[in-house]
């Protein structure tokens, strides 16, 4: 049975790339009645899941608990299949919050398994949390029950995650957007430093990376040290610094 719902649940993902669900509606269609839907509520070190069916009774006896680790995907996907078995489902569908990092590892595996990964809004499940107790407080309980009702209303999307070169691109992409980030900031640091101890060094230079005003500041810092160098002293480092 575990291999029959892998290949169901394969032939399932294709299924959804030739349709794409584009708008809510495809999305509920989607969900049939020989499809489960599981929540996962992910944590840094163990996730929580609990079953459903696209009516939104629920299949699990108590939330599942299994660690962030290859033995604990293993437990979960033993876990799922069972219990697809037990209650006829041909079709699994995983739906989590894609939230830091710690969904990435565990998002893999379930593609990889034959699964159907579905990510939901964030923001929808916190909005959603009040409306079963008025408490958008949380707990693994209660997060997987919604991420797994707000799959069953059609509201998730289904990833993309590359593989191969196409992972290496994405993870060169992210590192580069990351480092321009930084790059920025360290750029207002700098124009707040000179801002408050030597405005008038952009009458001069006009732009804080200038190379020969790189030059000066890194063996003269401030206004009186510049002064205090004096001409022959500014010419030095020009002397001291050509190819």
């Amino acid at each position: 049975m575990k291999n029959n719902t892998e290949k169901q649940n394969k032939s399932a993902n294709t299924k959804v790339g030739a349709e794409e669900l584009k708008d809510q509606n495809s999305k509920i269609a989607f969900i049939t009645d020989d499809m489960m839907v599981i929540g996962v509520d992910v944590g840094s070190e163990n996730h929580y899941a609990r079953a459903f069916t696209n009516r939104k009774i629920e299949l699990s006896s108590k939330p599942f608990k299994f660690a962030n680790s290859k033995n604990g995907f293993a437990a979960f996907k033993t876990w799922a299949a069972e219990l697809a078995k037990r209650n006829g489902m041909k079709f699994i569908l995983v739906a989590l919050e894609p939230t830091g990092h710690y969904w990435m590892n565990l998002g893999t595996y379930i593609k990889d398994s034959g699964m159907i990964l579905a990510q939901v809004n964030p923001a929808a499940v916190k909005k959603s949390k009040e409306l079963d107790d008025n408490n958008p407080s949380k707990n693994e309980r209660k997060d997987t029950k919604v991420i797994a009702g707000l799959a069953s209303d059609g509201r998730y999307c289904l990833p993309y995650i590359p593989e191969g070169v196409y992972a290496e691109i994405r993870e060169l992409s992210n590192q580069r957007a990351r480092a321009v980030e930084e790059l920025s900031r360290i750029k207002n640091r700098v124009a707040r430093w000179f801002s408050i101890y030597f405005p008038e060094y952009l009458d001069v230079y006009g732009s804080v990376d200038s190379v020969t005003g790189t030059m000066i500041l890194k063996k003269y810092p401030l206004p009186q040290d510049i002064i205090e160098a004096g001409i022959d002293g500014i010419l030095k480092v020009w002397s001291d610094n050509k190819e």
